[in-house]
């Protein structure tokens, strides 16, 4: 005799296309980005954001979403010393490392000169782009915030009615197995 858990196929189902079209429109939202261009100027995050598969641990039905961990600092963005967002994420004491910033600089192509026409140091421009970084901090894009919040509204509906679906099914297998 299958148990309830077994036969939760339109369930998983409604949490896993809720799930993907969350993905689906982060992406899109990080490729769209904003006033400068894309949010994603290697590609790594984009690529990163995939599905956790939905799982059954004692009846529970899990379902997730993982991403580069940076991803959640430019998500929620984060507060500088001088400018502050609402956000979880500050800078206290520690600037950001500069040669973090440096594969980022030569995607962006950023290569400013001086007043002579000679091109600045990458290692300078890094150091210039860490302090903006710790002074005004990372403004919120909120690529994946939005999605989740627009999907997970109605999300409790579309699994209710999955689950009393599935459920349907599974009484009439026991009505059927008793009346035999």
């Amino acid at each position: 005799m299958p148990e309830l858990k077994d036969l939760l196929n339109r369930t998983n189902t409604a949490i896993s296309i809720i799930r993907d079209l969350i993905i689906t429109e982060a992406k899109a939202n990080l490729a769209k980005g904003g006033k400068y261009g894309s949010y994603n100027a290697s590609g790594s995050l984009n690529d990163s954001i995939k599905p956790i598969d939905t799982k059954d641990k004692n009846g529970v039905i899990t379902s997730g979403i993982t991403m580069n961990a940076y991803g959640e600092f430019q998500d929620k963005g984060v507060s500088g010393i001088k400018k502050k967002y609402k956000t979880e994420y500050k800078y206290t004491s520690k600037m950001p490392p500069g040669p973090a910033l440096d594969k980022w600089i030569v995607r962006r192509g950023i290569a400013p000169r001086d007043d002579k026409g000679r091109f600045i140091p990458r290692k300078n421009i890094a150091w210039m782009i860490a302090n903006s970084i710790y002074q005004k901090g990372i403004k919120p894009t909120l690529f994946l915030t939005k999605p989740f919040e627009r999907y997970t509204k109605n999300m409790a509906q579309e699994i209710a009615l999955a689950f009393s679906e599935d459920t349907a099914d599974y009484v009439e297998i026991l009505f059927k197995k008793n009346k035999k």
